[in-house]
């Protein structure tokens, strides 16, 4: 074998289970599993540590770094990947790239420290076809040039389309059904939605996206349903996903295990009533980069931000925590960090969700409970992807895993300091490749493209 990992424990989703036994890979995928002594050119033993699918954030903001001028495009891709992050999906909210060729292109040229696939963002088409102004409607000229820049960008490997409705307000729900439907002739898109409401206007927004979905007949995934609907809206939300399900329609969702979310000070999200929503007040929100980065906000600081300084990020501490731990254990939802970290910058899920969620959920419980967990970082995200060779440990599955120290298992990033790696991550294998031992980078280039061509996925 070119690696074998000795001694671990392996998580079984079929068995629901944990399991000891030895893996060995062999070019980039997993050879054998077996009970059975086996040798390899490289060794980790894995002795009293749990052994994971490499994780599968499905929803993140890492390509933001590719093209806002940072001097390390890889500054959020490399927080993920140290939590145990092997595929990562950018592109979210509405902001993916048009030209979703070029970050594809970047990432075969140059690697990446996670696998990337990515949607196409509805702002971003908005804004091609002209439509400088968020509040605006589209006319039907400048939706036929969306859709003919949404099918350009699907037949270059996008997954999907993203929506942004909070921040694209103009947008109608005819329009965004014409563009949405040009994926009915692509089988197995997907489209991710950011609702148009948050609060106490978030069951509204939820019907929505399932009204979307059911219009189109693709499959919703809704954006961090946590900053939605966790303010008092989070069972009712919850039962209207199930419904939709048991309807027919196929709604899933994901989500992060805080109880803060995190936006641009000039997003439309700011605009006058969000906290009458929220039931907040100015000193709930917290400059998150800057001049005033770690300052709690009054009203003036806010409306100077505002208006000076638009792409300055806030942290909005608005959520109730026992709606999201409801949210986070929810089976139609999965985990993901909704993350962007610019020059040490911005919210600690980009570096602590995962282990947060592990030691949150699991910790110190039975083992079915940390295997449940596990899914929803692995299994369900490569299934809801179609990703049919992620997310397991079966033979012949690629080789993306990851080696837990369950005791150790910690995120350590906080709101002051939201970089910090986390603990219990020992090993992280990318594509059959050690990328990380404890908790140091080795390899930040392991990652690949996926590009979905057809109902197939290009590597």
């Amino acid at each position: 074998m070119d690696l074998v990992i000795l001694n671990g424990r392996l998580v079984n989703f079929e068995k629901n289970r944990l399991e000891a036994k030895n893996i060995g890979i062999k070019k980039g995928k997993i050879y054998t599993i077996t009970s059975a002594e086996i040798t390899g050119k490289e060794v980790v033993d894995a002795r009293g540590h749990v052994i994971s699918p490499g994780f599968i954030d499905i929803h993140n903001h890492c390509d933001y770094n590719f093209h806002t001028g940072n001097t390390d495009p890889f500054e959020t891709s490399r927080h993920l990947l140290l939590m145990g992050v092997t595929t990562s999906i950018g592109g979210n909210c509405g902001s993916g790239s048009v030209n979703i060729k070029k970050y594809f292109d970047f990432i075969d040229t140059y690697g990446a420290p996670n696998n990337y696939m990515g949607f196409v963002g509805h702002r971003a088409l908005r804004e091609a076809a002209g439509i400088k102004d968020v509040y605006a409607c589209a006319s039907k000229t400048e939706i036929k040039v969306m859709q003919q820049l949404a099918r350009e960008a699907i037949e270059a490997g996008g997954i999907g389309i993203s929506l942004g409705l909070e921040y694209s307000p103009g947008a109608s729900f005819e329009e965004v059904i014409q563009v949405c439907s040009v994926l009915r002739d692509y089988p197995g898109r997907l489209i991710s939605a950011h609702f148009r409401y948050d609060g106490n206007r978030s069951l509204e927004a939820i019907r929505e996206l399932v009204d979307i979905s059911k219009e189109t007949g693709i499959p919703m995934q809704v954006s961090h349903l946590n900053s939605g609907v966790c303010f008092g809206y989070a069972s009712e939300a919850l039962k209207m996903l199930e419904t939709a399900r048991q309807e027919g329609t196929d709604v899933m969702a994901d989500a992060y295990p805080y109880n803060a979310a995190s936006t641009s000070a000039g997003s439309a999200v700011f605009d006058e009533g969000c906290f009458e929503r929220w039931d907040a007040d100015y000193q709930d929100i917290m400059v998150a980069e800057g001049e005033y980065a770690g300052k709690r906000c009054n009203r003036e600081l806010f409306l100077h931000i505002r208006a000076k300084h638009p792409d300055t990020r806030f942290i909005m501490f608005v959520m109730d925590e026992k709606e999201v731990d409801e949210v986070m254990l929810h089976p139609l939802v999965m985990v993901a960090s909704d993350g962007n970290i610019n020059i040490g910058c911005g919210h600690p899920r980009t570096a602590g969700t995962f282990p947060r969620a592990l030691q949150r959920y699991a910790s110190g419980k039975r083992d079915e409970a940390l295997i449940c967990m596990i899914e929803k970082m692995t299994r369900l995200p490569a299934q809801r992807l179609g990703l049919t060779m992620k997310g397991k440990l079966t033979e012949g599955a690629d080789a993306d895993i990851v080696v837990l120290n369950p005791k150790e298992l910690k995120d350590n990033a906080t709101y002051d300091n939201p970089v910090l790696p986390p603990s219990g991550i020992e090993y992280v294998l990318l594509n059959g490749k050690i990328v990380v031992e404890q908790g140091k980078i080795l390899n930040d280039r392991g990652g690949k493209s996926i590009k979905k061509i057809g109902n197939h996925h290009q590597v």
